[in-house]
């Protein structure tokens, strides 16, 4: 039975808050534009500083850059993002299959217009996914439904010795399609299943009859994130850790899944800038009752990024802050040994509307001593501009775990 004296350790991940400065915020960025009281306390009473979340000759997707937030250097356990999904939608991968992240898109004229087929809602995802699998010319391939847009392909008996080269629709907004087709082992057999996915959709009269009732413009499914099944050891086997995640988006789950975490459902989580934030607050503060570890992801300013929607930023920043931060923060006072982890998982600048993998702002907030930092000023925000002043820079961000586990650098 875990007792209050008994350690916590809390990570709270704003999906891609990190950003540039933006013209429009007179040089600012969304972080420094939001009003964010409660990170902007943390930060200058605990330790703040720069982490990379990316190694370098990496993609900064938020499959790598998560697995650092969780104590997982990618370099060592990364296999693709779409079997990380697959653990959490318990679709079983054998050795020889590969899982597919499977968006449903939007492109009119051979542009990707819409990487989520304007945020798709997920029933309407769910009558379209099982269309596609009744009607896709292939006895190897099993598609699954996900929430909204994200969705998984299977493709059983991988016949090729390597995995064809995709790209993220996110990655290729209002660019013409053609240059970022799937390419290598493979590429043609997924290439054609994306087109035939474009005829079943136009030509379904169930699909067309369910249009006018929900949320959602599907006329393709978009394949990417390839890989098999993953293999790694357990958070409690490494560092005594367990508990949840919490988070609207499966990847997060299934990363959760193979480091031993239970997912947490949250009703109303989205992954959009409506998603039922203090929900999960309260949801971490029940689960942390009887656990030393929550994971707890929000979505939505990744989402504002991606959109290039910088109002949009702004009010999810703030809306983490004071709806997670804030009362996570409050709650967890009741506990004698604790320590939170904020941090971005990486930049979705509003400009470029996709990742990058620069270092990210992390703060670590606790109630014990934490060892092998500069102390942050009393004027220290949760900026990145902040964060780089104060010198701190843990090169790997997969480090931080074992940082909170010891109570600092050992």
């Amino acid at each position: 039975m875990i007792e209050a004296k008994d350690k916590r350790i809390v990570i709270l991940i704003g999906d891609g808050m990190a950003d540039y400065p933006v013209d429009e915020l007179e040089g600012k960025t969304p972080l420094e534009t939001a009003n964010t009281p409660n990170m902007d306390r943390i930060a200058a009473e605990g330790i703040l500083g720069l982490t990379r979340t990316v190694p370098e000759g990496m993609h900064p997707g938020s499959d790598v850059a998560n697995l650092s937030a969780f104590g997982y250097d990618p370099e060592l356990y990364y296999t693709g993002r779409a079997p990380l999904e697959a653990l959490n939608m318990d679709v079983e991968l054998g050795p020889d299959d590969v899982a597919f992240r499977c968006n449903l898109v939007t492109i009119e004229n051979n542009i990707m217009e819409d990487f989520s087929a304007d945020h798709i809602d997920t029933a309407f995802t769910e009558i379209v996914i099982k269309e596609l699998q009744k009607s896709l010319s292939s006895v190897d391939i099993e598609l699954y439904p996900g929430v909204s847009y994200r969705n998984l392909l299977v493709w059983r008996n991988y016949p090729f010795t390597s995995i064809a080269k995709t790209t993220p629709p996110h990655d290729i907004q209002s660019q013409n399609i053609k240059e970022y087709l799937p390419a290598g082992e493979g590429a043609d057999e997924l290439i054609r299943l994306m087109k035939e996915s474009q005829f079943i959709i136009s030509k379904s009269d169930i699909i067309k009859n369910k249009t006018s009732e929900f949320k959602g413009k599907p006329q393709s499914i978009w394949l990417w994130g390839a890989g098999k099944r993953p293999a790694v050891d357990t958070l409690q086997e490494r560092f005594g850790l367990y508990g949840y995640t919490i988070s609207a988006v499966d990847l997060i789950h299934g990363i959760g899944k193979a480091a031993g975490l239970t997912p947490l459902p949250v009703e109303g989580a989205t992954g959009y800038i409506d998603t039922n934030y203090y929900g999960k607050a309260e949801a971490l503060l029940k689960g942390i009752k009887d656990a030393n570890f929550v994971f707890l992801h929000v979505e939505a300013p990744d989402e504002s990024g991606h959109e290039g929607r910088i109002d949009y930023k702004i009010k999810s920043i703030e809306d983490f802050d004071s709806k997670v931060v804030g009362p996570v923060l409050e709650g967890l006072r009741e506990y004698e040994d604790y320590s939170v982890l904020v941090m971005p998982d990486h930049p979705t600048p509003v400009k470029l509307r996709t990742h990058t993998s620069d270092p990210v702002p992390f703060c670590i907030y606790s109630n014990k001593y934490i060892s092998g930092f500069r102390k942050s000023s009393p004027q220290s925000c949760f900026t990145e501009r902040s964060a780089s002043d104060t010198g701190n820079l843990v090169s790997k961000a997969s480090d931080l775990v074992g940082i909170l586990q010891n109570n600092g650098i050992k």
